[in-house]
């Protein structure tokens, strides 16, 4: 047994500009929540850091709460305010 899940991760709006790609294949430690992923992307973004009380979190097409655990093959959304600016 693993103790690893892997997810896809689609990415919008800021996300997207900010990796340059609409989806990532992504790996996390069991027991990752969805908030702990949106946490790895800013961390590896600064500039994602204004959007992190604002995004909304889906997974396998059903809104979510940031504390929900992902399983591995799970396709998790996060969607920041869409909006001109």
């Amino acid at each position: 047994m693993s103790n690893c899940i892997t997810i896809t991760l689609k990415l919008f709006a800021a996300y997207q500009e900010a990796y340059g790609v609409s989806e990532l294949v992504l790996e996390f430690p069991a027991g990752t929540t969805v908030q702990q992923v949106c946490d790895r992307l800013i961390a590896e973004h600064p500039e994602l850091e204004r959007w992190r009380n604002l995004t909304r979190f889906g997974v396998n097409l059903q809104f979510v709460e940031g504390e929900t655990l992902l399983q591995t093959g799970d396709e998790v959304v996060l969607i920041p305010p869409v909006s001109g600016g």
